[in-house]
């Protein structure tokens, strides 16, 4: 579909940002790390970070004229040929910039669409992808028109003209109101699967992404599911079952979270995050290595607020404690002050998180054994109470 702004490797990349009266330097510098390692994961080199301090964006290029000079003359110089902006931006914005600059242009929405579209698999997978897609650029289609001409292939690549708009919005609506039809049918057939899959308790490993789902849920399930350090490398939602001492259950890996995620891609990916919405229990994983790990906690938490399920019963896993140490202790540091470190890290969370909490390191095997039994124990408190009078579960 609209592949016209897939990023091609090996592209060099200006990353644009603002420091404004909701957002700090300090949160700016985080956000255009985490937008870098979105560029290198769509396959592009960020060559340099531009940010300005300014009270509001700019309503016509988001950044100021003559800071929009200064980008053009640093594209040229370091040799960019794309502009990636941390905010979403209009169509009008698109175009304007392009315009002063010559160089193509995407905001981070677009730039997390391009990389789920790579990721799509499965039918379903890419059908909500490709919805929104087109939800996205939508109200994008009177700025974009040159954007879209120049960039080729998918929606407006024959140079529509201005009274053509209108032609090119039903095209969008009718593809929008097609794509919709279709994931309704995916949700029927996932419902129905959920309901096959009977009177076992359902567990749904969530977090922000990046975190070691992936890898925890192939270390519990003794699976193969894919697991890459990269962003987003896993879209489909697997479950499996897992059975712990005769105990049986459902394991389900979902799509990671991140912050400034598209409410499109909420929106389009409703069936996968059905999974979380009828999990009897979550497993918040995170990544306690992390210099903004905290940040990603609370994220993670607001999404899961959003979506009404802030409620379901919770065991948070601190992952990658291993690497936690190799950043933080140095090596002359004496291992009981490292244990003892480690225990006030430890008694922190289980304050934060009303003792639901475990710090676990997947790769070297770190406390699985505890965390599988913390796992058990809250399965069959659900079978307990879901099955009151049924002995045969374990």
């Amino acid at each position: 579909m609209i592949d016209k702004k897939q990023i091609q490797n090996e592209q060099k990349a200006i990353l644009v940002g603002l420091v404004h009266k909701n957002q700090t330097e300090t949160q700016l510098k985080e956000y255009l790390d985490e937008l870098a390692f979105l560029a290198e994961t769509a396959g592009a080199i960020t060559v340099k970070r531009i940010w300005q301090k300014l009270p509001h964006p700019d309503k016509a290029t988001f950044v100021g004229k003559g800071k929009l000079e200064e980008i053009g003359q640093m594209a040229k110089l370091k040799g960019a040929d794309l502009l990636i902006f941390d905010d979403e931006l209009t169509g009008s914005q698109i175009n304007n910039i392009e315009k002063a600059t010559g160089i193509a242009t995407i905001d981070r929405s677009d730039l997390i669409l391009d990389i789920f579209a790579r990721r799509a698999q499965t039918a379903q997978a890419r059908a909500q992808v490709e919805l929104a897609q087109y939800q996205y650029i939508l109200p994008r289609l009177r700025g974009m028109w040159k954007h879209l001409e120049r960039q080729g292939g998918g929606i407006g690549t024959r140079g529509p003209g201005e009274t053509e708009i209108e032609t090119d919005r039903r095209i969008v609506r009718d593809k929008i109101s097609l794509l919709k039809k279709r994931l309704a049918d995916y949700d029927k057939q996932a419902f129905t699967q959920r309901k096959e899959r009977g009177e076992f308790i359902r567990v749904a490993l969530v977090g922000y992404t990046n975190v070691g789902k992936s890898t925890l849920m192939n270390l519990l399930s003794k699976s193969d599911v894919f697991a890459e350090n990269k962003l987003f490398a896993t879209l489909d939602t697997t479950t499996r079952k897992v059975v712990f001492e005769n105990t049986p259950f459902l394991l389900s890996d979902t799509v990671g979270f991140i912050r400034k995620l598209p409410h499109h891609l909420v929106e389009s990916f409703k069936s996968t995050l059905d999974e979380v919405r009828e999990a009897d229990v979550l497993l918040h994983v995170v990544d306690v290595s992390h210099p903004q790990y905290e940040d990603q906690y609370a994220v993670v938490n607001q999404t899961l607020q959003e979506l009404g399920v802030h409620d379901k019963p919770v065991l948070t896993i601190f992952n990658k404690l291993d690497r936690y140490a190799e950043l933080n202790f140095d090596e002359w540091l004496q291992p009981e002050v490292k244990e003892q470190l480690l225990r006030e890290l430890e008694e922190r969370w289980q304050n934060e998180t009303n003792y639901n909490s475990i710090f676990v390191s997947a790769t070297e095997r770190t406390n699985i054994d505890e965390l599988r039994k913390k796992i058990l124990d809250k399965v069959r408190e659900h079978y307990a109470v879901r099955y009151p009078y049924k002995t045969n579960f374990y």
